[in-house]
């Protein structure tokens, strides 16, 4: 019984234990089916409420929407209602004038019927008081209009040469006041150095001995120099130097640096001068690129493109009379610039298009092409402003300028180049000119003397005062103005005088 009883034991309580889930699952079940109805009535609930709130709502924008359209329709019908009365109302006035009009046709049909018939008859009167004009004044009437219109013709003319006078007075001393005075602020605010940097083309050597050097066993040394320099290296009698020659101012002044490096060095062979020569242009391309960037810098300008800063930069290596072009440059930007602020123009074109004006001279290309086309031509690769380009291109005249900057920048070059101290003129240039001035002004027929003084900035013209009246004088003078400016190229500007006077001589015996 025992045994028996503890067998039954664990059935009992394994079946009371599986009760007691079984209950605990149904009451689980009931629960949650409880809650999933309650949860179903509350949605059911909420949802009639929302349909019921949807529907108010549509309700009432559609009651809303309904007046709306109702006050546009009356706004509508009231504007045609106006609209109508004016119609009528500009039809009864055009039924008014219309009416008017027609009074007044006929009063000018009745006036032009009269004004003809006083025609008729002055033209009658006209005919007798003209004839008896023509008995009086012994003339007939092309003879008196004859006499007429060259009485008023001359008068004219006088009137008309005195207004231009007077204008071109008034006019000339206005401008003389005004560029005078932009002109004297601009100069006092420059206050660059004149300095004037020309290349070396000869280089010094300690003996004369090393000229066998640098020629080298079968004049390798020299060969190899002047292949990876381009350059021409000239040894002649000169004592203890050489002469180095190309056209190229940047190709020659690494050929210089070389040389002069070898020379100290001592080592001069084919093997180092490569080297020398290699190590030398990366300086010197560094150093273009650090001079036009620096130059960039000063004048404030920014995103200048990079081939633009490296050509800028090769301008330092080249002179134009004796003046650095870069150094030129430079002061033809800061001259445009205030030339600019003074008359209102635009700074940042000016000084751009004054700084880029000589860029062609800086550009290696083998076009025929003159320095400005060349400038004209990167700048436009480059995507320059078009004011900028045409200043670059109209600087000497090569084309016509199409804006103030262009002007400007003309101004501004012909300052810098024309300032005491800032190009240097060979002795035969310098006579040339002159003579060529002169020759110019006695080409003109009355022109009985000319004198080139000044050093050539002014021009002095004796005329002959029988053939030349005051009035041709002026058109003389401008007349050779103008030929001067065709035919030559001068820095700055030149005067023009016309000398005109009578001279009566007489002797005592």
């Amino acid at each position: 019984m025992t045994a028996a009883f503890y067998v039954a034991l664990p059935l009992t309580g394994f079946l009371l234990g599986w009760m007691i889930r079984w209950l605990y699952a149904r009451f689980q079940l009931s629960s949650a089916e409880q809650k999933a109805e309650r949860i179903k009535q509350e949605a059911v609930r909420e949802a009639e409420a929302e349909k019921r709130q949807i529907l108010l709502e549509a309700k009432d924008q559609l009651i809303r929407e309904r007046n709306q359209q109702e006050r546009d329709t009356r706004e509508r019908r009231t504007e045609l209602q106006r609209l109508e009365r004016r119609v009528l109302q500009k039809e009864e006035n055009l039924d008014k004038k219309v009416q008017f009009l027609d009074k007044q046709e006929e009063q000018l049909e009745t006036r032009g019927k009269s004004l003809d018939e006083k025609e008729t008859f002055l033209e009658g009167q006209e005919e007798q008081y003209r004839k008896e004009l023509e008995r009086i004044s012994a003339l007939t009437a092309d003879e008196a209009k004859k006499l007429l219109m060259q009485g008023l013709e001359n008068d004219a003319r006088r009137d008309a040469q005195s207004i231009v006078n007077k204008i071109e007075q008034d006019a000339q001393l206005a401008a003389e006041k005004r560029s005078r005075d932009i002109l004297v602020t601009t100069m006092q605010r420059l206050a660059s150095e004149v300095t004037t940097e020309v290349t070396v083309t000869s280089v010094s050597l300690p003996s004369d001995e090393m000229k066998g050097r640098i020629i080298g066993r079968e004049g390798r040394n020299i060969r190899t120099l002047e292949t990876l320099t381009g350059v021409d290296v000239i040894i002649d009698d000169t004592p203890e130097a050489v002469v180095i020659s190309c056209f190229d101012p940047v190709r020659r002044e690494i050929a210089r640096i070389s040389l002069e490096r070898l020379i100290a060095d001592g080592r001069i062979h084919p093997a180092r001068i490569e080297e020398v020569v290699q190590k030398v242009t990366k300086e010197i391309s560094q150093k273009i690129y650090e001079e036009g960037e620096k130059v960039v810098f000063d004048i404030g300008l920014h995103n200048l493109p990079q081939e633009l800063i490296k050509a800028l930069g090769r301008l330092y290596f080249r002179t134009s009379y004796g003046q650095n072009v870069l150094a030129h440059s430079k002061e033809v930007a800061v001259i445009a610039g205030m030339l600019a602020a003074e008359i209102g123009a635009n700074r940042d074109i000016a000084k751009r298009s004054a700084l880029l004006h000589d860029i062609g001279k800086g550009i290696e290309t083998d076009s025929d092409q003159n320095h400005a086309e060349i400038g004209m031509e990167l700048a436009r690769k480059l995507g320059e402003d078009p004011r900028v380009i045409n200043a670059i291109g109209s600087h000497h005249a090569d084309v016509e300028p199409t804006c103030i900057e262009s002007t400007i920048v003309q101004m501004a070059d012909a300052i810098s180049a024309a300032r005491p101290g800032a190009r240097r003129e060979t002795l035969d240039n310098y006579v040339k000119r002159l003579e060529n001035l002169e020759n110019i002004a006695e080409s003109f027929s009355g022109v009985e003397k000319a004198f080139a003084i000044q050093a050539g900035r002014e021009l002095r013209v004796v005329v002959n005062y029988e053939q030349i009246s005051d009035d041709d004088a002026k058109e003389l003078c401008k007349s050779i103005a103008r030929k001067i400016e065709t035919d030559l190229r001068y820095p700055g500007r030149i005067k023009v005088t016309i000398i005109r006077e009578t001279r009566i001589v007489e002797y005592a015996r």
